[in-house]
């Protein structure tokens, strides 16, 4: 079928339920006939997860690094740093060798290597270039890394160690770049940092936050057109979810029907690359509302998926296939 992510998308956004019915219809339709039924849920070992179908093996299978530590000069509205306390600090090269050579020698597959960002976006991974080589190359890990805006010669350093793939956040709405983000000319620049990263030949996957406009969609259609003409490895669409001690501690988030709205918009509009629900959203009843409007709309995979979602998919005809690492890999489960 033919499919525009501008003006369809926003038809999406707006539509009445029974529309939308339809239009998740045709999402699921298409991720069976492009995939097949295998629904891939992952458990990247940074957060415990356990639930009746499946147990994390072990807590260094897949962990989250910083390399700044807790410090980020952006200081976004949603996060503040926050998300950052999270994650193991790393913040020298030598220290996150030794942390890695400690995780493959305990049977660990693989690290996320993050951090907070400088003040024009970027996290400072230069630095860490050869740190990063050897924890590919020397080492054996699979190496996902959380760049910020790129430039060229970050992207050759990506490129150069063999990262398994590079993630970045993609905001179609300059307004909320700047005011949520704080980063003027946003979109433009995370559309170049694709280009950059494309013409490196680093996998790229892009993750788009639903509802960062303060809980309110506003330019995840545009960053859907953006991602579109990238050539993505895989896409990871992700929900604003509240953080305390944050400018929006007590905002209302995306509602579990929005976040299915832009899945579905993403599905039919990037229908051969990889479509994963990532990790970071809002949990309890919200999260087993969003597993099941992802399955319907023909996500390829869910992180941190419920129980409830698990038997949904089951119910959907899909075989739920469990891992223990980060979702941005799905392209590789699937190729």
């Amino acid at each position: 079928m033919s499919f525009d992510i501008l003006s369809d998308g926003h038809q999406i956004i707006h539509s009445k339920l029974e529309d939308l019915d339809q239009w998740m219809e045709d999402g699921f339709r298409a991720r069976r006939e492009s995939f097949g039924s295998e629904l891939l849920c992952y458990s990247p070992t940074a957060y415990p997860y356990s639930i009746r179908d499946h147990k994390q093996r072990s807590s260094l299978n897949f962990i989250s690094i910083s390399v700044t530590g807790e410090s980020c000069s952006l200081n976004c509205e949603h996060c503040g740093g926050r998300l950052l306390k999270g994650m193991e600090p790393l913040v020298t090269p030598e220290s996150l060798v030794q942390r890695c050579q400690e995780i493959a020698s305990a049977g660990g597959e693989g690290v996320l290597i993050s951090g907070g960002s400088d003040s024009r976006g970027h996290v400072p991974l230069r630095r860490f270039a050869e740190a990063i080589r050897i924890v590919k190359e020397d080492i054996g890990l699979q190496v996902v890394v959380h760049t910020g805006l790129v430039d060229v010669q970050t992207a050759r350093i990506l490129a150069n160690a063999g990262v398994d793939a590079a993630m970045l956040d993609v905001i179609g709405d300059e307004r909320v770049s700047r005011e949520v983000y704080h980063i003027s000319d946003g979109p433009r620049q995370m559309e170049q940092s694709l280009e950059i990263l494309h013409s490196a030949q680093v996998p790229t996957v892009p993750h788009i936050l639903v509802g960062l406009d303060h809980g309110r969609l506003c330019g995840e259609v545009e960053a859907l057109d953006i991602v579109s003409r990238m050539s993505p490895t895989a896409v990871v669409i992700i929900a604003l979810s509240p953080v305390r001690k944050t400018s929006m501690e007590d905002i209302t988030p995306p509602a579990p029907i929005d976040i299915g709205r832009v899945i579905t918009i993403a599905r039919l509009g990037i229908p051969k690359v990889p479509l994963l629900l990532g990790c970071a959203r809002p949990l309890g009843p919200h999260k087993v509302e969003s597993d099941m409007y992802a399955i319907r709309s023909g996500a390829n995979g869910i992180a941190l998926i419920s129980q409830e979602g698990v038997d949904f998919a089951r119910e959907k005809g899909l075989k739920p296939v469990f891992m223990d690492v980060c979702c941005s890999l799905a392209y590789q489960a699937l190729s």
